[in-house]
């Protein structure tokens, strides 16, 4: 078992991962069942998480004192030894017993729940020099397993690594409309900058008697075959996370106001067809 300053140790990277943004937390208990998990939301913990294991809880001891600084109210810090089911993601081995901290609900009469034996999916990054220790990405980053969201984090997790993973998105460039032969028809281009300069661009065409199509160019050629993102996938979140509510003015700049405005109307139409980002959903 971890005791003495290991435990200080991670205690203090818990109150640390505290002052990270988190969404509502969700019941972290052995009887939580999760059905259709956000796929945004579990994208976030992916894309953060250098770390993420497939665990049992073995034990779980309440902190208190100098180890509970910071702990929300209604909420309890738990030191956690859990045994290593399987390694999702991590650049290094693990051992086969980890240990970490974590915050959790207590019940109106400051009951802990009940997690000994239970299954879960930690996102974590690993802690320097001990390699035992994991330190959780963010407060609700320990989620009850269960077959939907393991398969999700699996599928998240290798669309993440593979050499042609979409970029991050960072912006809006120039945006472009060109009026074609005939009333009602055109093509709407706009750029996108990405974190790696890899580009990105949208691309909207207007046929007499269609409904507008567009796609997503992840290259300087745009493939004329090409449909959108399909939802739940790592390219519809990079778009339907990242993308601004309305094209800026500044994509504009040099657009007449009849062009300027077919922009505008075929950037809501992606918006509109990308959905909502389903990030910070409570399970």
């Amino acid at each position: 078992m971890i005791k003495g300053p290991q435990i200080a140790l991670v205690a203090a990277l818990a109150t640390l991962a505290a002052t990270a943004p988190a969404q509502q937390r969700p019941p972290i208990s052995a009887e939580s069942v999760i059905s259709a998990p956000p796929y945004a939301e579990y994208a976030d913990l992916v894309l953060a998480a250098p770390v993420i294991v497939d665990a049992t809880i073995r034990s779980a001891t309440r902190l208190k004192g100098p180890d509970a600084v910071g702990v929300p109210a209604g909420e309890a810090r738990l030191y956690i030894e859990a045994d290593v089911l399987a390694l999702i993601r991590s650049a290094a081995p693990l051992p086969p017993r980890i240990a970490y901290v974590v915050d959790v609900p207590v019940d109106a009469r400051g009951r802990l729940p009940k997690l000994r034996k239970a299954r879960v999916l930690l996102f974590a990054r690993p802690v320097a020099h001990d390699g035992s220790l994991i330190q959780l990405v963010r407060p609700d980053a320990q989620r009850t397993w269960a077959p939907a969201t393991d398969a999700l984090t699996r599928q998240i997790t290798r669309e993440v690594l593979a050499t042609d993973a979409p970029p991050m998105i960072t912006g809006v460039g120039n945006a472009f409309h060109v009026a074609g032969d005939l009333p009602g028809t055109g093509e709407t281009q706009i750029f996108l900058s990405t974190d790696n300069g890899r580009p990105v661009s949208l691309n909207i065409k207007r046929r007499p008697g269609e409904a507008p199509h567009w796609s997503v160019a992840l290259t300087d050629i745009v493939d004329e075959g090409a449909v959108p993102p399909a939802r739940d996938t790592l390219l519809w979140y990079r778009l339907a996370c990242s993308l601004p509510p309305a094209l800026p003015d500044s994509s504009l700049a040099t657009a007449d106001a009849d062009s300027a405005r077919i922009a505008r109307e075929d950037y809501g139409l992606v918006l509109q067809s990308l959905g909502t980002c389903n990030r910070g959903s409570t399970l």
